[in-house]
């Protein structure tokens, strides 16, 4: 991390007044914090890491208090990291000078899922495991141990034999259907088979210890009756709040309360009908003009719904919690036991190509079983349900869907108000459309929400699967001074300009000075600048002034002079009178002022 990185992570400190998930600032003036270890741990238990920061004190709103002796303290730090963590970790460790003083900060990677949790090695464990939630670090309960540890290789939950079932619990009209589909779409493996070898085959059933046939979890939860009878909670519940809070009002508590029981087919089928009977429609206004949809995408909700029956954790410990969908005046939420699987983070989420199962044969299997009364099945199993979820949400003008991953559950909050209302498009108009991309639209307007981004964020709204392709906008967002970036590289945060956010859609006012005109009068004032030499006469970012040089000499205002890149000086375009241009009065009117 180089010294400017430093200096700007601290800023962003500053300017939102807390710590954040990814960064922790402490004093250490002359000896590590105790709670230093906690923060290790917690960073290599959390999705992307994070950043400590020594030398700066909280307290006082992030002042640089500087350490005394930096070799012994950067000798310590990596010497804890190493010695009293397991497994030892290896964070890259930098000096840097910030207002006068020194400072350490250490970049602490995630570890990778099969090696968490890490934690302090004299507490254990069970006692010496954290997580960073929010601006702090938060021990890990006993369960969420267990939970990490059961998932370093590949859960064999739902391959369990369910002992007190028989082969007469499955759903005959279910089996037939996706026997069926199978002697019709593999015959070479199943086509002369019979049928309960086929069920053997695909272990929706298995031999006990006496060998006798029983179903296996996931041939129960796929093809049962009722699972219920052996797995009470291995079901979805639907509360319809009258209230944002969740509170009663009026002596009313619930709207609607139901329990869904059967298995997961039938399970995703009867929530879905519960859940649009709650739903209302809602005007939307593009470029099309204004239409009534569904308050959220019906696809969007079905992959919601499906994810969480098929993905939910199966194992002992989480058996008594079911699948939860909770409906408010202003948002729907799902929620699952069990965390992301694998491979995939929050970061990654929904990326092209990155997928990961946890429960690997409740997949397969629902892969080829038909939604009950139709021809489709219940899951594609391509990794594909978090792309479709966002695509809908943007087809439908909609903010985009929030992802949770706290380790023994996963929560998908789905927002009940249009992205693209009609003060927003209105906005936007007025921001001007020339050259911006929908998934740049799509981002102010979620920034105008009052949200703040950073480039995984960017992509989880936008859709965009390369991170390189998302910076590009951002950056492009900056230049064009919509945007105001904080930090940089990955402690780059993005937030609407105080130029965006004063635009006023009712009286249409426009507040930025116009740039091209500023330009244009530097350059008859200084006959010839670099790009440098704009940005600071200007008080502009440099892509700002980079934006704004390219779109005049593509123009044809100004024509670039010098020898390459790093050299490259304007004038204005001989011999043709400039045009003038349309828009506020420049900074520099006065021909006299330098």
């Amino acid at each position: 991390m180089e010294q400017v990185e430093t200096a700007a992570l601290i800023q962003y400190l500053r300017a939102f007044g807390s710590e954040d998930a990814s960064i922790e600032a402490k004093t250490a003036t002359n000896a590590l914090p105790s709670s230093v270890l906690e923060t290790l741990s917690a960073f290599a238990n959390s999705p992307g890491g994070g950043t400590l920061i020594l030398g700066v004190d909280q307290g006082a709103h992030f002042a640089v208090t500087g350490v005394n002796d930096v070799a012994k303290l950067q000798h310590d730090l990596a010497s804890q990291a190493r010695d009293t963590m397991s497994p030892p970790l290896q964070p890259s460790i930098y000096m840097h000078s910030v207002e006068g003083a020194n400072v350490i900060v250490a970049d602490v990677p995630e570890l990778p899922r099969s090696q968490k949790p890490c934690y302090i090695t004299s507490k254990g464990i069970q006692k010496g495991s954290y997580i960073r939630v929010a601006d702090g670090d938060r021990r890990l309960t006993t369960e969420e141990v267990n939970q990490l540890i059961a998932e370093r290789g590949q859960p064999r939950f739902d391959h369990e034999l369910v002992e007190d079932a028989e082969v007469e619990d499955l759903d005959p009209v279910a089996i037939q259907n996706l026997i069926a589909r199978l002697r019709d779409r593999s015959p070479r493996i199943f086509g002369t088979e019979q049928d309960l070898t086929i069920l053997k085959m695909l272990n929706v059933v298995k031999k006990d210890k006496v060998g006798d046939l029983r179903p296996t979890l996931g041939g129960l939860l796929s093809l049962g009756r009722y699972p219920q009878q052996f797995f009470p909670q291995l079901c979805l519940t639907f509360v319809h709040y009258p209230t944002q809070s969740g509170e009663p009002t009026g002596g009313t508590r619930f709207l609607d309360n139901v329990r869904i029981d059967g298995s997961i087919p039938a399970i995703a089928t009867e929530a879905l009908a519960v859940i649009q009977r709650n739903m209302s429609r809602r005007a939307m206004v593009d470029a099309s003009g204004r239409q009534d949809v569904w308050e959220y995408p019906p696809e969007a909700l079905r992959e919601a719904v499906v994810n969480a029956l098929v993905h939910r954790d199966l194992s002992p410990g989480t058996r008594g919690t079911q699948v939860q969908v909770e409906m408010f005046p202003n948002q729907l939420r799902i929620l699952n036991p069990g965390g992301l699987f694998g491979a995939v983070d929050i970061g990654r989420l929904g990326d092209e190509g990155v997928s990961s199962s946890r429960n690997a044969l409740l997949l397969k299997l629902l892969e080829d079983i038909y939604v009950p009364g139709s021809t489709r099945t219940v899951c594609e199993n391509r990794g594909s349900g978090i792309r479709t979820m966002r695509v809908e949400f943007a087809r439908a003008g909609m903010r985009p869907p929030e992802f949770a991953d706290q380790i023994t559950s996963f929560r998908v909050t789905m927002p009940n108000h249009t992205l693209f209302d009609e003060g927003t498009v209105q906005w936007l108009g007025l921001i001007g459309p020339e050259g911006l991309k929908d998934t740049q639209r799509t981002a102010l307007a979620v920034l105008r929400a009052g949200q703040v981004m950073d480039n995984a964020r960017y992509r989880a709204v936008t859709g965009l699967s390369d991170s390189r392709a998302a910076t590009a906008e951002l950056q492009d967002l900056v230049a064009r001074e919509l945007v105001e970036q904080t930090g940089t590289r990955g402690g780059a945060r993005y937030s609407l300009s105080e130029y965006a956010r004063n635009i006023d859609a009712a009286e249409g006012k426009r507040v930025r000075p116009n740039r091209q005109k500023q330009i244009l009068d530097l350059l008859a004032l200084r006959e010839e600048l670099s790009k440098t030499e704009v940005s600071t006469l200007l008080h502009i970012n440099p892509k700002t002034a980079e934006h704004w040089l390219g779109r005049l000499k593509k123009e044809g205002h100004i024509v670039a002079v010098g020898t390459g890149p790093k050299n490259t000086r304007y004038q204005l375009a001989p011999p043709s009178p400039v045009e003038p241009v349309v828009g506020q009065e420049a900074l520099f009117d006065d021909p006299s002022r330098p």
